[in-house]
Parts: structure tokens; sequence; C-alpha cells
């Protein structure tokens, strides 16, 4: 595998048309993600484990299809089945759609970090695809030093940013603001 840099983002999926192609304990985990994001969820799988059909999503219980999808923000294959898994991310490759192929990074268009949310701070851990176990321990080291009072002060500074929009002029003087603001709470 060629060494690939991503580009780390964090997406808004509020509302987003997303798949899941999947219906076991993986596929669960992927949707219980995205619905922490408020997504729009459909799983596709012939077969539905009883914790993922207790959750909001719409499930078609059927074989994965080439139009499903059509019109989705973004693609999780998460099946026992590489092949199929191959298959899904073939149709999103074609079809220019965010594809995650669950613990085969060769098949992504992106991969998922390991992460921390301590609401509204989110901090995202990967290794390139490289060891997801390396990826969590290091989450469980970050988990450590990303306490509540970080969380409390993401949301003081929130409240201040359209103050200091209207107030100070420029990028500058509002980045030296914020910097002196969070030197002097943490400190």
């Amino acid at each position: 595998m060629s060494e690939i840099r991503y580009y780390m983002a964090c997406l808004d999926l509020r509302g987003r048309d997303c798949l899941v192609v999947g219906g076991g304990r993986v596929a669960t985990e992927k949707v219980n993600g995205l619905l922490d994001c408020d997504a729009k969820v459909t799983v596709v799988a012939p077969h539905v484990d009883n914790e993922l059909r207790g959750l909001p999503v719409r499930i078609q219980q059927r074989p994965f299809s080439r139009s499903d999808v059509v019109g989705r923000f973004l693609v999780v294959a998460a099946t026992s089945d590489r092949s199929v898994n191959a298959d899904v991310s073939d149709v999103a490759r074609e079809r220019e759609t965010l594809c995650n192929v669950a613990d085969d990074p060769e098949l992504c268009s992106y991969i998922l970090p390991a992460i921390v949310r301590r609401d509204p701070i989110l901090v995202g851990v990967s290794t390139g695809g490289a060891s997801p176990a390396l990826a969590q321990r290091i989450r469980a080291d970050v988990a450590e030093l990303v306490r509540p009072e970080h969380a409390d002060l993401a949301r003081r500074l929130e409240a201040l940013r359209s103050w200091a929009k209207a107030e100070l002029p420029t990028y500058e003087a509002r980045r030296d603001y914020f910097q002196q603001l969070v030197a002097e709470a943490l400190s």
C-alpha cells in the first residue's frame, strides 16, 4: 500500500443521508457514531442484529445493491464479506461518494480516527490506518488530558465569539485575545 497523507476534517452530518452496509456488531458501532452526529442513517443487510433494530434508522433487510449508494453523502461498509465491502467501495468511488470500509483502509476514501468527545471539544487520533489499536491507546491517553474544565472553557469562549468579531477588527486581534483568555484560564 502506498503512503497516503490524509486530510483531517470534521464533517457536519446533521440531516445528511448516510448508508451503512452490514447488520452486525461493527455496523452497529458505525451507526451509533453517525447517529451521535444527527445523520439520517439507512442500513442495508440480509441479517440485522437486534441491537441495530432498536436504533432510529431505516432498515432494508436485503443484500447490497449498487443503487443503494445513489444520493448518499457518505457510505460505510461494515460486513464480514470482503467482496461485498469491495463492491460498496467500487460503487462509491464511481459515484464520488465518501466511503469507509471497516478494518480495510485500502478500500477507503476516508478513515475514521479514534475520538475523544468532551462536547464541544472533539479530538481525533489517527495512525493513517496503520494500527487502530495504537490509535485507541493514544485516544485513551488523550482522554485523561481533556477534562470537563476544558469543555466548560470552550463553551465560555464560544459565547464570546460574536462579541469579538464585532469589537476586534482583525483576525490577529481576535486570535491574540482568545489566546490570552486560554492562557489565563489554564495557567
